[in-house]
C-alpha cells in the first residue's frame, strides 16, 4: 500500500526465470479468479469500438502503477504479472513508485530491448519512468529533491518528444501516512510550481501514488492551468479507487477505506499552434487475483491514452 510508515521489510533479492505471459483475466470484476476470467480492462471513458490504426498510432498511452515492492509476498508472480501487464498493454510511456532493485533488474531483463529506464534512485525503494523507444525520445532527465522528506522521496523528470511534440513528464510517490500530510502538501506545492514554470511549448503530464485527500489537494489548490485527469473525464465512478482494500486483499488490514492515491495531472501548452494532449480514456489494471492468491500490488494500476492534436 502506499502508506510506508517507515516499516522496513526484507527483501527477496531473487527470482526465478520464467516466461512474461500473463495468465488472461478478467478485470472488469476486482478479485476475480484467472481460472475464470477474459482480459478485459475496467475501461472509464467512452473509447470508439473500432478505433483505426492511424487513430491509435497518434495516441499517446501512459501506465502509472505503485508496484508496492516493498512486500516481500509472491514477489517472483507479482514481477511476472507486472511486466507481462506492460508487454501486453504496450504503453507509450510508464510511471512506477515503489520499486526495489530486484524489481528494476528482472524488468530490465524482460524490458530493455523496447523500453528506456529512467530510476529516481538504485536502492532502497524508489520511482521510475519507462519510456517506449520506438515511440519517445528522451532528451534529459533530472532528480528533483524534496528538501524536508522524511521517507526518501523526490520528483523524477523527463524531458522527452513525442511525434515532434515536446513533453515533460513527472512521476512521484508522495510523501505517506496521514501524520505527514503537511509534508506530502509541500510536495504537492513543489510539483505544481514545476509544472506551472515550464515553457508555454511544453506539456507537462505528472503522475503517481501521491497519497493524497481530496481535502488536501482542495488546501493546496491546483493552478488554474493544471487540471486532475479523472476530473478531466467525468470522474467516472469504475476509476475512483485506486487504493481499495475492501477488494484487494493485499494487505491484512482491518482499516477498510478505499482511496484515490493514484492521480494524473496535465498541464497543457500554451504557446498558440502547439499541439494539445486531451484526455481520452482511462482504465485501472491489476484487478485480477494471481495464482498464488495474491494481485500484482495493493494498489491498482492506472492506463490511460490521450489524443495528439
Amino acid at each position: 500500500m502506499g502508506q510506508l510508515c517507515g516499516v522496513e521489510k526484507s527483501l527477496e533479492e531473487n527470482t526465478t526465470s520464467c516466461t512474461t505471459d500473463r495468465k488472461k483475466g478478467e478485470e472488469n470484476t476486482p478479485g476475480s479468479s484467472t481460472d475464470e476470467a477474459q482480459d478485459s480492462p475496467a475501461v472509464c471513458s467512452d473509447v470508439a469500438e473500432n478505433p483505426s490504426e492511424e487513430e491509435e498510432n497518434s495516441k499517446l498511452s501512459l501506465i502509472s502503477w505503485n508496484v508496492d515492492g516493498l512486500d516481500g509476498e509472491e514477489q517472483p508472480e507479482r514481477m511476472r504479472s507486472l511486466c507481462s501487464y506492460l508487454i501486453s498493454h504496450s504503453p507509450d510511456v510508464v510511471f512506477l513508485q515503489e520499486l526495489i532493485p530486484s524489481y528494476s533488474r528482472f524488468m530490465k531483463k524482460q524490458l530493455a530491448a523496447k523500453y528506456n529506464f529512467i530510476e529516481g534512485g538504485t536502492i532502497n525503494y524508489f520511482t521510475g519512468i519507462l519510456l517506449k523507444k520506438s515511440r519517445i525520445t528522451l532528451l534529459d532527465s533530472e532528480i528533483v529533491a524534496y528538501p524536508t522528506t522524511q521517507m526518501q522521496r523526490n520528483l523524477l523528470v523527463a524531458q522527452v518528444l513525442f511525434k515532434g511534440q515536446k513533453l515533460c513528464l513527472m512521476t512521484s510517490h508522495l510523501e505517506s501516512c496521514e501524520p505527514s500530510a503537511a509534508e506530502r502538501m509541500r510536495q504537492l506545492r513543489l510539483v505544481m510550481k514545476r509544472m506551472t514554470e515550464a515553457p508555454a511549448d511544453v506539456t507537462v503530464l505528472f503522475g503517481g501514488d501521491t497519497n493524497l485527500t481530496d481535502d488536501e489537494v482542495t488546501e493546496v489548490g491546483l493552478p488554474g492551468c493544471v487540471c486532475d485527469v479523472w476530473e478531466q473525464l467525468g470522474e467516472p465512478e469504475n476509476c475512483r479507487y485506486t487504493w481499495d482494500p475492501q477488494v484487494n486483499t493485499n494487505k491484512n488490514i482491518q482499516f477498510k477505506r478505499q482511496f484515490r492515491f493514484d492521480r494524473l495531472y496535465l498541464r497543457p501548452a500554451a504557446q498558440d499552434g502547439v499541439p494539445q494532449l486531451e484526455p481520452d480514456s482511462m482504465a485501472l489494471i491489476g484487478l485480477e487475483k494471481l495464482e498464488c492468491g495474491r494481485f500484482t500490488s495493493d494498489h491498482w494500476g492506472i492506463l490511460c491514452t490521450f489524443s495528439a492534436e
